[in-house]
């Protein structure tokens, strides 16, 4: 069964459409390379997609501790190399809005190493990942 129908829709631009749902999502070549930079870049959601995922199975993890995810922030940094052009490093910063003891701690960061799109990433990608907590009040 087909997952995704991508279009080229020229001046480096795909409109990818997920079948099941029928979301649709454009893409742009970035500006360091040729693009205009006007949408999310096919490396940028590679960066996107390892958040995203982290964070939907650290979700999974909180539900049964009965912890909220609501409002948990993660900055992701891409970091590209040259020669050949790929993604060298993707640095995730996970801020929780919620102070949580060690052993909770050590149930959401296994939930966030077992993420498919990480595992499925080149080793050779860098994945550095830190989490921050609230301080307890």
């Amino acid at each position: 069964m087909l997952t995704l129908k991508t279009k080229h829709l020229g001046n480096l631009r795909t409109e990818i459409t997920h079948l099941q749902s029928g979301g649709k999502m454009t893409t742009d070549a970035p500006v360091d390379n040729n693009g205009k930079g006007e949408f999310i870049s096919p490396t940028d959601m590679v960066a996107g997609a390892l958040g995203s995922c982290m964070l939907t199975l650290m979700e999974m993890a909180a539900t049964r501790m009965d912890l909220d995810m609501t409002g948990t922030i993660l900055d992701i940094t891409k970091v590209m190399a040259a020669d050949p052009r790929r993604i060298a490093e993707i640095r995730i910063d996970v801020w929780f809005p919620f102070a949580a003891d060690e052993k909770s701690r050590t149930i959401l960061q296994r939930a966030a190493d077992t993420c498919p799109v990480s595992k499925s990433l080149h080793p050779d990608l860098r994945q550095v990942v830190s989490f921050h907590y609230r301080e307890e009040e």
